[in-house]
């Protein structure tokens, strides 16, 4: 172990041997150097901003800030110190100070791409979308190739619903640097939410990921040496950024409480994040043998699967944030699959399955959209109510004869084509109104007041409710008599949580994968009807269920019990399928045979 630097030794050897340990990775060394240093100085700046980086690295935004702090006010002449202080003040969820702390650095002379590219992040989570646009096209100016720009202003496009424009910035980003899986990740979580982009289309660039990232590594494919017992237990790995408090969480939790009773699996998680949170303990409990990976590489990680000899990893990420679809595609285990993390095909071929339903996607419908063989489940995902769920009310419709239409989407899925359809549903039923929840706090619906009043909905008919807790987001139901879906990305937790309050939601069926989860939860609750194929009879169906009051009460106050009573609602039935599903991919790899799609019914 590393010992302090002696009283004998200079500052300046001391930072060196302190960089060196930090540089290699050997935090609790570099933190005993730096610490020996602010003790001898304790405005160093350089030690101050080194152990302020260093606390940034386990997750510790509190810790981090008053040493970059010191750091800045001791020597404000050093640009990196502006923004790493900037930079931390964003990732701890103070972008109004990180915004105003960087307008003084650039009042003092601090310029250049990267200023304005983190003061535009400051201000694109201030919801100052402007100014934030403003900021990158400042940035841009200074340097018209710097690739975050560009990848900073696709979200800024996305957040404005200017879904090819922000495709076109990930696209940018590639050209400078062909490599950065991120951005085509980025690229490829945009793409589902533009209703221009066809099902063809977007599997084309789902493959294309594979072709660009995992075509290279085929060749160095280890030959598996995991015994060939087609009844043995089985190594099963969990890899995910999300074990914590998050959707992800939601999900896999009430199946990993019945696997851990299972003697024929033995669970490993890999988490790629380094912070935890209640949720994380609780998960931990439930999983014996718990790997934390953020600063692997993606080789790394996948040596540590070999080394673990994993028989089934499981991806619960796709395309999203901080995925580790890299180290799949270095296919360290001999059956890989992916499950939950999003809707679509990861578009690798070493991912050999795809989790899903038949409800979700029905048997022969969506087949060549994923490069994955489908398996499909008694359902796709468990579903347990919040135990802050209020009881279910009488059908509001009753009490006033108006029919209340309602929305608890997020803002990215209510784009101009879905506010149209919506509009042509409350003009045919003029006395109808809509409330709309999960707003941003600040209120700036601005834009969707714009639209709806271009369809000719006056605001007088529409209820704008801004983000809530449990409690207050799940009693705004009360006040809803039937929810409508968005498109061409579907709800889909904001579907079920509406069952539970027994809200049915009108959906519009997609082409793609992302246009089916409304239909999968409707299905399982017995609800076909409220499921459309086309724009029209989206809008046949909301004026004949508008019409249709004492239906929708006694249907209210059933859609508790057959929620419950479906698959989704029994994490024991799904997590005895997947064990079965996993079981049949085992015994096909054991006798040499393909991955092939097949199905595990309910009650097998």
């Amino acid at each position: 172990m590393a010992k302090p630097p002696a009283g004998t030794m200079s500052l300046e050897a001391a930072l060196q041997q302190a960089v060196a340990h930090h540089q290699a990775g050997r935090l609790q060394d570099a933190e005993r150097f730096y610490r020996a240093i602010l003790q001898a100085q304790p405005r160093h700046p350089d030690a101050n901003h080194n152990m302020g980086c260093l606390a940034m690295q386990v997750g510790n935004h509190a810790a981090a800030l008053p040493f970059l702090k010191t750091a800045l006010d001791a020597n404000p002449t050093v640009g990196q110190y502006w923004l790493s202080y900037v930079g931390t003040l964003i990732e701890a969820g103070q972008p109004d100070t990180a915004r105003d702390v960087l307008a003084q650095g650039v009042s003092k002379g601090l310029r250049g791409e990267t200023a304005y590219s983190n003061l535009g992040v400051a201000y694109t989570q201030l919801g100052r979308l402007a100014d934030a646009e403003a900021c990158y096209r400042n940035a841009l100016e200074t340097d018209p190739n710097y690739a975050e720009v560009y990848r900073n202003l696709g979200v800024l496009h996305f957040l404005q619903d200017r879904f090819a424009d922000a495709a076109a910035c990930q696209r940018r980003v590639l050209e400078l640097h062909p490599e950065f899986a991120d951005a085509y990740t980025d690229l490829l979580y945009f793409l589902p939410y533009d209703d221009n982009v066809d099902e063809a289309m977007l599997f084309k660039e789902y493959c294309g990921f594979g072709e660009r990232f995992e075509a290279p590594l085929r060749k160095a494919w280890p030959k598996h040496a995991n015994s060939r017992d087609p009844n043995r237990p089985l190594r099963v790995g969990l890899v995910s950024a999300d074990f914590r408090h998050h959707a992800v969480a939601n999900f896999i939790e009430p199946v990993l409480s019945q696997w851990v009773h299972d003697p024929s699996l033995a669970l490993y998680a890999y988490y790629n994040h380094s912070s935890e949170d209640h949720v994380t303990a609780r998960l931990q409990s439930l999983i014996s043998n718990w790997r934390i990976v953020p600063d692997l590489t993606d080789e790394q990680l996948a040596q540590q699967i070999q080394a673990d000899a994993i028989d089934i990893l499981i991806d619960l990420s796709g395309h999203t944030a901080d995925n580790r679809l890299l180290a799949f595609a270095r296919k360290p285990a001999p059956i890989q699959a992916s499950w939950i993390g999003t809707a679509c095909t990861t578009g690798l071929q070493s991912m050999d399955y795809y989790l899903a339903d038949r409800h979700f996607l029905p048997t022969g419908q969506f087949d060549e959209q994923f490069t994955e063989k489908i398996v499909r489940l008694p359902a796709g995902v468990p579903f347990l109510p919040s135990d802050q769920a209020p009881a279910v009310n009488a059908l509001p419709a009753l009490a006033d004869g108006t029919i209340t239409f309602g929305s608890f989407n997020r803002l990215s899925k209510l784009n101009r084509p879905v506010i149209a359809l919506w509009a042509q549903v409350l003009r045919t039923l003029p006395t109808s109104n809509m409330l709309l929840g999960g707003m941003p706090q600040a209120g700036k619906h601005d834009t969707l007041l714009s639209w709806f009043a271009e369809e000719g909905i006056d605001r007088s008919r529409l209820v704008f409710h801004g983000r809530c807790s449990m409690a207050e987001y799940l009693s705004l139901h009360h006040q809803v008599d039937i929810c409508l879906d968005t498109f061409p990305y579907n709800g889909g937790t904001t579907t079920l949580h509406a069952l539970w309050m027994g809200v049915p939601t009108l959906t519009l069926a997609g082409k793609t994968p992302v246009g089916r989860a409304g239909a999968a939860g409707l299905c399982h609750a017995g609800l076909d009807d409220f499921i459309a194929g086309t724009k029209e009879e989206f809008i046949q169906k909301a004026v004949a269920w508008a019409g249709k009051a004492q239906e929708l009460a006694q249907l209210r106050q059933e859609l508790r019990g057959r929620v419950a009573a479906s698959p989704m609602g029994r994490p024991d039935v799904l997590a005895k399928g997947l064990t079965q599903a996993l079981r049949t991919m085992w015994q096909r790899w054991c006798a040499g045979e393909p991955a092939k799609a097949f199905e595990v019914n309910a009650n097998s």
